[in-house]
């Protein structure tokens, strides 16, 4: 039996409404997907959001001005790559810089796009993180 990872997915959404996403070169490839990695030991979901989104694109997040809106039990990523991941979603709209592409080994770039329309193929956690944002709803 496989173990059941913890994902952390983060929506930022920039002054024109606009959110980040990459398009995933290695693990979750070929997906768009909102920046995000894996929970480490000891550490809180606000101190991960904060620690990956730094590493993937430079940004810098205040750690008091992000807060958890989602959860995602992501069934379909299992079926499709047989790793089962639950994501937790979190948002800020408060950061600082724009991003540049910090790990090119793990993905092509990043671009800013609206969340009605989002670049195809997406990630499931993804997707349904941004489902619940645009939804004001916790899980789906």
């Amino acid at each position: 039996m496989g173990e059941v990872r913890v994902g952390i997915g983060i929506i930022l959404k920039n002054r024109s409404g606009k959110i980040l996403v990459g398009k995933r070169k290695t693990v979750h490839a070929p997906y768009y997907s909102i920046p995000g990695g894996h929970l480490e030991e000891g550490e809180s979901f606000e101190e991960c959001a904060v620690r990956e989104v730094f590493e993937e694109t430079g940004i810098k997040i205040p750690t008091d001005c992000i807060k958890v809106i989602a959860l995602t039990n992501d069934l379909a990523t299992y079926k499709e790559s047989g790793r089962h991941y639950i994501s937790v979603i979190l948002f800020t709209d408060n950061f600082s810089g724009e991003p540049e592409l910090k790990e090119p080994d793990k993905c092509e770039g990043w671009i800013w796009t609206d969340p009605y329309s989002l670049p195809e193929p997406h990630f499931e956690a993804s997707r349904t993180g941004i489902f619940c944002y645009l939804n004001s709803c916790f899980y789906h």
